[in-house]
């Protein structure tokens, strides 16, 4: 039993890293997605659409990555591999979400993001990354 414990413990932290190394993945998309520093935006600026948006990418990221882990495979490294893999693509569908959105709407969603107004837009966009994880998540289920 307390070898079951510990192994389950191990397993833990290392999907726990991998997570949130995806997550520091998807901080990284969204700041190089939006005009300057995302982290002056948020914590500097206090930028209600710029914080909506990475709630969003993060969420988005966390849910990839509990379904990856809930479906995970018998093996810990194929379930390790497809947690980053599935991750990694969830990221990448997030970021074409976003250019989509992007070219399918007036002006720059960039600087729309980055206004300190509240935007309607931000709210779109931030619905369009959640969607596109959610996507990801229907595939891994």
């Amino acid at each position: 039993m307390l070898e079951n414990l510990l192994e389950g413990a191990g397993r833990s932290i290392v999907f726990g890293g991998v997570g949130i190394g995806l997550m520091a993945v998807g901080f990284l998309l969204v700041d190089l997605l939006t005009p300057g520093k995302l982290r002056d935006l948020i914590w500097v600026e206090k930028n209600p659409n710029a914080a909506l948006l990475l709630a969003a990418n993060q969420i988005g990221i966390a849910a990839i990555v509990f379904t990856a882990i809930f479906t995970s495979y018998e093996n810990f490294g194929e379930g390790l591999l497809s947690t980053a893999i599935f991750g990694l693509i969830g990221i990448a569908v997030m970021g074409l979400a976003f250019l989509v959105l992007d070219w399918m709407t007036p002006g720059k969603l960039g600087e729309v993001i980055c206004t300190p107004e509240r935007h309607p837009g931000a709210t779109v966009s931030a619905a369009s990354h959640f969607g596109a994880a959610l996507i990801i998540c229907a595939c891994i289920a």
